[in-house]
């Protein structure tokens, strides 16, 4: 993995995807995919670093609703803004995320934790392979990876771990990169947000002494178990990774290819 010789304070968890090895042993470009949460708490010491990495386009992947009520994006330069949401109302996982993200009232989600947010958690990376605006705007995603005029691009959600995520596992697998690297990569995040959770979790705990902490950490985390959802998804529906890029998500080998040309050394 390339060296790490950036941070951003306000974005914990942002992380170049360079240095993984891909198909033929060529290795993901550096600085040319960041993944990142979203962009609204960047310092003003994080600017100058962000500038840096000099992004041509940021990918938002929320919905409108969400980025409404969150900080709005700082960013550096004049990169391309794309928004390709992937949201679905009928999950009230997506909500709760933003909610406990900005410290808001809890109460209306007292029947999700009574279910269970962890089960919650790998039914939204199932409905990832499945749902409509997921396959839609995770397939438009990845061609806008393909592009070389929207590199270095860099793509978010909210707390960048989920639907952030599920698009690292789709770019770095249409790259060649083993499935043992991209699941380390995956659950790097917990390593990274730590400090954030704990923080996060503490003020929870001030506002509400009766915090039931096991029904918020699994929308703080990444676990292997909902990475192991949605790949039991994609073989349940399309029998391979390769059958969802090309059947579920609509990518060519042109696109594949151009990945492949365009984010590989």
């Amino acid at each position: 993995m390339a060296g790490r010789d950036w941070e951003m304070v306000g974005a914990p968890n942002a992380r170049d995807l360079g240095g993984l090895v891909g198909v033929d042993g060529r290795r993901v470009r550096v600085r040319q995919l960041i993944r990142s949460p979203a962009l609204g708490r960047l310092t003003d010491s994080d600017l100058p670093v962000l500038a840096k990495l000099g992004p041509a386009c940021v990918l938002d992947l929320r919905d409108g609703s969400e980025i409404a009520v969150a900080p709005t994006d700082r960013l550096a330069g004049e990169p391309r803004v794309v928004h390709l949401p992937v949201h679905d109302p009928e999950h009230p996982v997506f909500t709760y995320v933003s909610a406990v993200l900005l410290g808001h009232d809890l109460d209306s989600y007292e029947e999700l934790a009574r279910r269970g947010t962890a089960g919650a958690m790998a039914e939204i990376y199932r409905w990832f392979v499945t749902g409509e605006s997921a396959r839609v705007n995770f397939g438009a995603a990845a061609r806008l990876a393909a592009e070389p005029d929207n590199l270095p691009l860099v793509y978010h959600c909210s707390a960048g771990k989920d639907r952030t995520g599920w698009l690292t596992v789709i770019l770095l697998t249409a790259l060649g990169v083993d499935e043992a690297a991209i699941r380390a990569e995956y659950l790097r995040n917990n390593e990274l947000t730590d400090s954030l959770r704990a923080v996060i979790v503490e003020a929870m705990r001030r506002r509400n002494p009766e915090l039931d902490v096991d029904a918020v950490l699994p929308v703080l985390e990444v676990r292997a178990e909902y990475l192991d959802a949605g790949y039991d998804e994609v073989c349940r529906v399309h029998g391979s990774f390769d059958g969802y890029l090309r059947d579920g998500l609509g990518l060519t080998d042109e696109v594949v290819g151009a990945l492949r040309a365009h984010l590989l050394e």
